[in-house]
């Protein structure tokens, strides 16, 4: 796996990420490897993201009652319910 060795860190941004680090109870190279994940690890695909969200409902379970007046006022909203 490769390394990066990373100079010139602001002292804020290190002193915050190292005391985040500390109470997550992690490694400060922990911390930073999931940063850097978090920021540039390639986006999911729209059948990626939708098989994880199928994922998801299957470990809900149904949820009761009626959703067509929650998605009528999302669509009024303009949002893409599919």
């Amino acid at each position: 796996m490769p390394d990066l060795l990373v100079r010139g860190i602001d002292p804020e941004v290190f002193d915050h990420m190292r005391r985040t680090a500390e109470a997550q109870g992690k490694s400060l190279a922990q911390t930073a490897r999931e940063a850097l994940d978090e920021k540039f690890k390639p986006a999911k695909t729209r059948e990626e993201v939708w098989a994880e969200i199928d994922r998801l409902r299957e470990r809900i379970g149904p949820v009761p009652g009626d959703s067509t007046e929650v998605i009528r006022k999302a669509r009024d909203r303009g949002w893409d319910c599919r």
